[in-house]
Protein backbone atom coordinates (compact mmCIF):
# COMPACT_ATOMS: atom_id res chain seq x y z
CA UNK A 1 0.00 0.00 0.00
CA UNK A 2 2.58 2.28 1.13
CA UNK A 3 4.49 1.59 -2.13
CA UNK A 4 1.23 2.27 -4.51
CA UNK A 5 0.89 5.34 -2.51
CA UNK A 6 4.91 6.38 -3.15
CA UNK A 7 4.11 5.72 -7.22
CA UNK A 8 0.94 7.81 -7.24
CA UNK A 9 2.85 10.42 -5.67
CA UNK A 10 5.99 9.78 -8.13
CA UNK A 11 3.43 9.88 -11.08
CA UNK A 12 1.89 13.07 -10.04
CA UNK A 13 4.74 15.23 -9.22
CA UNK A 14 5.83 13.48 -12.72
CA UNK A 15 2.82 14.12 -14.62
CA UNK A 16 2.18 18.03 -12.95
CA UNK A 17 5.77 18.82 -14.40
CA UNK A 18 5.17 17.88 -17.73
CA UNK A 19 1.93 20.39 -17.62
CA UNK A 20 4.18 22.87 -16.05
CA UNK A 21 6.65 22.10 -18.80
CA UNK A 22 3.86 22.67 -21.46
CA UNK A 23 2.60 25.66 -20.29
CA UNK A 24 5.82 27.05 -18.89
CA UNK A 25 6.81 30.78 -19.30
CA UNK A 26 9.49 31.36 -22.25
CA UNK A 27 13.14 30.57 -21.42
CA UNK A 28 15.31 33.90 -20.87
CA UNK A 29 18.37 32.15 -22.12
CA UNK A 30 18.91 34.41 -25.17
CA UNK A 31 18.22 37.66 -22.99
CA UNK A 32 20.92 40.14 -21.86
CA UNK A 33 19.31 42.27 -19.40
CA UNK A 34 21.32 45.45 -19.71
CA UNK A 35 21.48 45.26 -23.69
CA UNK A 36 19.41 48.23 -24.84
CA UNK A 37 19.49 47.29 -28.60
CA UNK A 38 18.00 44.64 -30.05
CA UNK A 39 20.90 43.71 -31.73
CA UNK A 40 22.80 43.74 -27.92
CA UNK A 41 19.60 42.54 -25.72
CA UNK A 42 18.27 39.40 -27.68
CA UNK A 43 21.78 36.81 -27.55
CA UNK A 44 22.04 34.25 -30.80
CA UNK A 45 22.23 30.40 -29.55
CA UNK A 46 25.33 28.86 -29.07
CA UNK A 47 26.42 27.54 -33.06
CA UNK A 48 24.39 30.65 -34.75
CA UNK A 49 25.91 34.57 -36.03
CA UNK A 50 24.06 37.06 -37.20
CA UNK A 51 23.52 37.13 -40.65
CA UNK A 52 26.08 39.99 -42.34
CA UNK A 53 23.93 43.18 -43.73
CA UNK A 54 25.09 46.31 -45.78
CA UNK A 55 25.54 49.29 -44.07
CA UNK A 56 22.59 52.00 -44.00
CA UNK A 57 20.41 48.77 -44.64
CA UNK A 58 16.61 48.30 -43.14
CA UNK A 59 17.90 45.04 -41.64
CA UNK A 60 20.67 47.14 -39.82
CA UNK A 61 18.16 49.52 -38.60
CA UNK A 62 15.87 47.07 -37.02
CA UNK A 63 18.50 45.31 -35.57
CA UNK A 64 19.96 48.28 -33.99
CA UNK A 65 16.32 49.51 -32.75
CA UNK A 66 16.21 50.92 -29.06
CA UNK A 67 14.28 48.70 -26.78
CA UNK A 68 12.72 49.74 -23.50
CA UNK A 69 14.40 48.42 -20.30
CA UNK A 70 14.38 45.01 -19.79
CA UNK A 71 11.25 43.79 -18.21
CA UNK A 72 9.44 46.65 -19.67
CA UNK A 73 5.54 45.81 -20.39
CA UNK A 74 3.76 46.90 -23.49
CA UNK A 75 1.01 49.54 -23.25
CA UNK A 76 -1.90 50.22 -25.18
CA UNK A 77 -2.59 54.11 -26.66
CA UNK A 78 -5.09 54.78 -23.78
CA UNK A 79 -2.21 53.54 -20.85
CA UNK A 80 -3.74 50.55 -20.11
CA UNK A 81 -1.27 47.58 -19.43
CA UNK A 82 -1.15 44.16 -21.99
CA UNK A 83 -0.73 41.21 -19.83
CA UNK A 84 2.27 39.26 -20.89
CA UNK A 85 1.31 35.98 -20.83
CA UNK A 86 4.08 34.59 -22.82
CA UNK A 87 3.05 36.41 -25.81
CA UNK A 88 6.50 39.07 -25.98
CA UNK A 89 10.10 39.04 -24.97
CA UNK A 90 10.62 42.75 -25.04
CA UNK A 91 9.23 46.18 -25.87
CA UNK A 92 10.46 48.49 -28.98
CA UNK A 93 11.25 51.87 -27.83
CA UNK A 94 8.86 53.51 -30.57
CA UNK A 95 6.18 56.14 -30.07
CA UNK A 96 2.35 54.72 -30.66
CA UNK A 97 0.65 58.16 -29.85
CA UNK A 98 -2.64 58.08 -27.89
CA UNK A 99 -5.03 57.31 -30.46
CA UNK A 100 -5.57 53.77 -31.39
CA UNK A 101 -3.93 54.15 -34.48
CA UNK A 102 -0.96 52.31 -34.43
CA UNK A 103 -2.09 48.46 -35.04
CA UNK A 104 -0.46 46.08 -36.45
CA UNK A 105 0.20 47.07 -40.15
CA UNK A 106 0.51 50.63 -38.49
CA UNK A 107 3.64 49.84 -36.34
CA UNK A 108 5.60 48.35 -39.47
CA UNK A 109 4.62 51.02 -41.91
CA UNK A 110 5.49 53.02 -38.92
CA UNK A 111 9.35 51.55 -38.57
CA UNK A 112 9.90 51.76 -42.27
CA UNK A 113 8.86 55.08 -42.76
CA UNK A 114 11.52 56.44 -39.85
CA UNK A 115 13.99 54.41 -41.94
CA UNK A 116 13.56 56.19 -44.55
CA UNK A 117 13.00 59.38 -43.02
CA UNK A 118 15.99 58.90 -40.91
CA UNK A 119 18.17 58.44 -44.05
CA UNK A 120 16.84 61.41 -45.94
CA UNK A 121 14.95 58.93 -48.38
CA UNK A 122 11.52 60.61 -48.46
CA UNK A 123 11.04 60.55 -52.27
CA UNK A 124 10.77 56.31 -51.20
CA UNK A 125 7.81 57.26 -48.58
CA UNK A 126 4.01 56.17 -50.03
CA UNK A 127 1.75 54.33 -48.60
CA UNK A 128 -1.33 53.18 -50.20
CA UNK A 129 -4.88 53.76 -49.34
CA UNK A 130 -7.08 50.87 -48.91
CA UNK A 131 -9.16 52.11 -51.82
CA UNK A 132 -6.29 52.19 -53.89
CA UNK A 133 -5.12 55.93 -53.79
CA UNK A 134 -0.82 56.55 -53.47
CA UNK A 135 -0.33 58.74 -50.37
CA UNK A 136 3.08 59.94 -51.23
CA UNK A 137 5.20 61.63 -48.24
CA UNK A 138 6.52 64.39 -50.76
CA UNK A 139 3.25 65.61 -51.82
CA UNK A 140 2.38 65.92 -48.08
CA UNK A 141 5.41 67.66 -47.28
CA UNK A 142 4.32 70.24 -49.99
CA UNK A 143 1.57 71.39 -48.77
CA UNK A 144 -0.85 69.13 -50.50
CA UNK A 145 -3.66 67.22 -48.63
CA UNK A 146 -6.10 65.00 -49.74
CA UNK A 147 -9.84 65.38 -50.90
CA UNK A 148 -12.27 63.44 -51.45
CA UNK A 149 -14.73 63.45 -54.25
CA UNK A 150 -17.33 60.82 -54.13
CA UNK A 151 -15.07 58.75 -52.90
CA UNK A 152 -12.38 59.27 -55.25
CA UNK A 153 -9.31 61.03 -53.57
CA UNK A 154 -7.17 63.73 -55.11
CA UNK A 155 -4.50 66.13 -54.05
CA UNK A 156 -5.26 69.71 -53.28
CA UNK A 157 -2.55 72.07 -52.15
CA UNK A 158 -3.60 73.68 -49.14
CA UNK A 159 -1.47 74.42 -46.99
CA UNK A 160 2.77 75.14 -46.65
CA UNK A 161 5.53 73.22 -47.12
CA UNK A 162 6.57 71.29 -44.15
CA UNK A 163 9.69 69.23 -44.09
CA UNK A 164 9.33 69.10 -40.10
CA UNK A 165 9.72 65.89 -38.26
CA UNK A 166 5.68 66.88 -36.79
CA UNK A 167 4.55 67.51 -40.12
CA UNK A 168 5.67 63.81 -40.89
CA UNK A 169 4.17 62.48 -37.70
CA UNK A 170 1.08 63.96 -38.90
CA UNK A 171 1.21 62.74 -42.28
CA UNK A 172 2.14 58.91 -40.79
CA UNK A 173 -1.38 59.91 -38.74
CA UNK A 174 -3.18 59.73 -41.62
CA UNK A 175 -1.79 56.92 -43.34
CA UNK A 176 -2.40 54.70 -40.00
CA UNK A 177 -6.30 56.01 -40.48
CA UNK A 178 -6.82 54.96 -44.40
CA UNK A 179 -4.31 52.27 -44.84
CA UNK A 180 -3.64 48.72 -43.38
CA UNK A 181 -2.77 44.78 -43.93
CA UNK A 182 -5.05 44.78 -47.06
CA UNK A 183 -3.71 47.58 -48.79
CA UNK A 184 0.01 46.97 -47.38
CA UNK A 185 0.08 43.44 -48.68
CA UNK A 186 -0.52 45.16 -51.80
CA UNK A 187 2.20 47.20 -51.95
CA UNK A 188 4.84 43.89 -51.00
CA UNK A 189 6.27 41.58 -53.26
CA UNK A 190 6.22 37.62 -52.57
CA UNK A 191 9.75 36.33 -51.33
CA UNK A 192 10.31 32.77 -50.70
CA UNK A 193 10.61 31.58 -47.22
CA UNK A 194 14.13 30.20 -47.11
CA UNK A 195 15.28 33.46 -48.56
CA UNK A 196 14.06 35.46 -45.07
CA UNK A 197 15.91 38.37 -44.16
CA UNK A 198 15.50 41.47 -41.81
CA UNK A 199 12.40 43.49 -42.98
CA UNK A 200 10.38 40.97 -44.38
CA UNK A 201 6.79 40.47 -42.97
CA UNK A 202 4.72 37.97 -42.32
CA UNK A 203 1.47 39.33 -43.35
CA UNK A 204 -2.22 38.10 -43.99
CA UNK A 205 -4.26 41.23 -45.45
CA UNK A 206 -8.03 41.51 -44.48
CA UNK A 207 -10.42 41.93 -41.97
CA UNK A 208 -9.49 40.89 -39.76
CA UNK A 209 -5.93 40.63 -41.13
CA UNK A 210 -2.37 40.25 -38.90
CA UNK A 211 1.04 41.25 -39.96
CA UNK A 212 4.31 40.97 -38.56
CA UNK A 213 8.20 41.93 -39.45
CA UNK A 214 11.35 39.91 -39.25
CA UNK A 215 13.12 41.46 -37.55
CA UNK A 216 16.86 39.84 -37.49
CA UNK A 217 18.36 36.29 -38.80
CA UNK A 218 21.12 34.62 -38.18
CA UNK A 219 22.92 31.21 -39.39
CA UNK A 220 24.69 28.59 -38.10
CA UNK A 221 27.62 26.75 -39.90
CA UNK A 222 25.03 24.03 -41.79
CA UNK A 223 23.15 27.22 -43.82
CA UNK A 224 19.92 26.66 -41.34
CA UNK A 225 18.34 30.19 -40.25
CA UNK A 226 16.72 31.22 -37.24
CA UNK A 227 14.80 34.42 -37.09
CA UNK A 228 13.63 37.06 -35.08
CA UNK A 229 9.56 38.31 -34.91
CA UNK A 230 8.04 41.74 -33.77
CA UNK A 231 4.20 42.73 -33.48
CA UNK A 232 2.16 45.37 -32.66
CA UNK A 233 -1.56 44.56 -32.09
CA UNK A 234 -5.36 45.78 -31.60
CA UNK A 235 -6.19 47.70 -30.06
CA UNK A 236 -3.35 50.35 -30.90
CA UNK A 237 0.01 49.13 -28.51
CA UNK A 238 3.78 49.34 -28.32
CA UNK A 239 5.88 47.37 -30.81
CA UNK A 240 6.69 44.00 -28.86
CA UNK A 241 9.48 41.20 -29.85
CA UNK A 242 7.15 37.78 -29.85
CA UNK A 243 8.11 34.81 -28.22
CA UNK A 244 8.27 31.45 -29.48
CA UNK A 245 5.46 29.49 -28.37
CA UNK A 246 6.54 26.09 -29.43
CA UNK A 247 10.47 26.18 -28.82
CA UNK A 248 10.91 28.03 -25.27
CA UNK A 249 13.72 26.81 -25.21
CA UNK A 250 15.07 28.72 -28.57
CA UNK A 251 12.57 31.61 -27.81
CA UNK A 252 12.23 34.33 -29.08
CA UNK A 253 14.01 33.07 -32.24
CA UNK A 254 12.41 31.21 -34.46
CA UNK A 255 14.25 28.21 -36.15
CA UNK A 256 13.78 27.64 -39.97
CA UNK A 257 12.40 24.12 -41.16
CA UNK A 258 12.12 22.29 -44.64
CA UNK A 259 9.17 20.88 -42.85
CA UNK A 260 7.57 24.01 -42.08
CA UNK A 261 4.38 24.89 -43.01
CA UNK A 262 2.86 27.30 -40.49
CA UNK A 263 4.80 29.76 -38.73
CA UNK A 264 2.70 29.65 -34.96
CA UNK A 265 3.19 32.69 -33.26
CA UNK A 266 1.60 33.68 -29.55
CA UNK A 267 -1.46 36.11 -31.60
CA UNK A 268 -1.64 34.55 -34.84
CA UNK A 269 -0.76 31.52 -37.28
CA UNK A 270 0.77 32.19 -40.53
CA UNK A 271 2.12 30.10 -43.53
CA UNK A 272 5.13 30.16 -45.24
CA UNK A 273 3.72 31.59 -48.24
CA UNK A 274 2.37 34.67 -46.73
CA UNK A 275 6.40 36.34 -46.01
CA UNK A 276 6.73 39.24 -48.60
CA UNK A 277 9.39 41.87 -48.87
CA UNK A 278 9.31 45.89 -49.56
CA UNK A 279 10.19 47.11 -53.39
CA UNK A 280 13.79 47.92 -52.72
CA UNK A 281 14.70 45.35 -50.52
Amino acid sequence: MVMMSRCFVILFVSALLFCQACAAPVSHTHINAKGKTLNDRITVPTGYTRVSLAKGSFGEYLRYLQLKPDGAVVHFYDGRVKRNNGVYMAVVDMPIGSKNLQQCADVIMHVRAEYLYTHHREDEIYFTYTNGFRADYTKWRDGYRTSSDGGKYNWVKSQSPDNSYEGFCSYMDVIYGYCGTLSLSKELKDVEYKDVQPGDVLIVGGSPGHAEIVMDVATNKNGEKIYLLAQGYMPAQDMQIVANPEDGLLSPWYKMDDHTTNIVTPEWTFTIGQLMRFEGE
